[in-house]
């Protein structure tokens, strides 16, 4: 099984911006542990990030020619505004899951609009690093039980 990990922009400064909302873990961190996590489900783990709209747009859209068998997203600030990945997402046929370290609904009044949310198959938002395990698990169970 193939999972692709999107990370949107700003993302490559966990570890140093706002803290208070994000903790101290890095990127590579994060990665690294949902990586781990996906060797255990066996399953393989890909993870890309970028700050520039297009191409994840573009990781988007290769995925649908790979096939992958779904996909977990953090879109960062993206989230709340980009027509164009929604989009592209939505060209998928395979599991979506939208994942943020911070609780995007007890922020600030814009970050608690997704517009991903309609296409995803589910949010999960608040627990840190835990979302993304949390993300992959049921991306996972999507799948399998899709398969079953």
């Amino acid at each position: 099984m193939n999972v692709l990990m999107l990370h949107g922009i700003n993302l490559n400064m966990f570890g140093k911006r706002d803290p208070k909302q994000y903790g101290t873990i890095t990127l590579d961190q994060i990665n690294a542990q949902v990586d781990a996590l996906g060797k255990e489900l066996g399953v393989e783990v890909q993870n890309f990030q970028t700050n520039f709209e297009g191409a994840l747009c573009e990781r988007i859209h290769q995925a649908y020619l790979d096939k992958v068998d779904a996909v977990l997203i953090n879109a960062g600030a993206w989230t709340h505004y980009s027509y164009g990945i929604r989009d592209a997402l939505a060209i998928l046929t395979c599991p979506i899951v939208e994942v943020h370290m911070s609780n995007i609904h007890a922020r600030e009044a814009f970050r608690h609009h997704s517009v991903l949310a309609e296409i995803a198959q589910g949010q999960i938002a608040g627990f840190g690093v835990d979302s993304y395990l949390l993300g992959l698990r049921t991306a996972v169970n999507l799948v399998r039980a899709k398969q079953a």
